[in-house]
């Protein structure tokens, strides 16, 4: 049995999880979200706790349990806690504003660029003197907040030699040597 699909899944004080025709809606704090789910894969709720099983032994089957019981877990974790995702600019000159859901940001380049941020997404900059400018991105959808955070990362890609980018907070950036001195 697929270790990740028989953990069961706690539900916390103020979530509330229902199943209805191959959907599962999860209410809570922060929001709602709800997940379509495969026939062949059943989610029962019963005292606090949401179990995810399986039809048979397929491999197709097999390789859904683990999915969806991950997919399930993630819209819970996010309606009572939320995601985040922290970033730093490290460059000179290298700057960051947020306006009306528009990240504004200065990377080194001959113009800003404009990030438009969808509504279900918090996005927040700040500048502190002497540190690198950070950028926060916060949300209830773990794959919408992993995906905002890559597409503002790949906007300048961290370069090996100085290490000049957008990075995670925490991230190790593997730098080169570069070129050493003719003699």
């Amino acid at each position: 049995m697929s270790r990740v699909g028989k953990a069961p899944i706690s539900i916390p004080d103020g979530v509330t999880v229902t199943v209805d025709k191959g959907q599962v809606n999860v209410k809570g704090p922060k929001g709602e979200l709800s997940q379509l789910i495969d026939p062949d894969i059943a989610c029962k709720v019963e005292e606090g706790v949401l179990t995810v099983e399986r039809a048979t032994d397929q491999k197709r089957h097999k390789s859904l349990h683990g999915l969806y019981r991950s997919l399930v877990n993630n819209m819970v974790e996010g309606v009572s806690k939320g995601f985040k995702k922290e970033m730093e600019l490290v460059g000179v000159g290298y700057k960051a504003a947020v306006q009306n859901n528009v990240l504004e940001l200065n990377l080194g380049y001959s113009h800003s660029i404009y990030f438009a941020v969808p509504q279900e997404i918090k996005v927040t900059a700040e500048t502190e003197k002497g540190k690198s400018p950070k950028v926060t991105v916060e949300g209830i959808d773990k794959q919408l907040v992993g995906q905002i955070s890559a597409k503002i990362k790949s906007l300048r890609k961290v370069e090996p030699y100085k290490g000049k980018g957008i990075r995670f907070i925490g991230e190790q950036i593997r730098r080169k040597a570069g070129k050493t001195a003719a003699k």
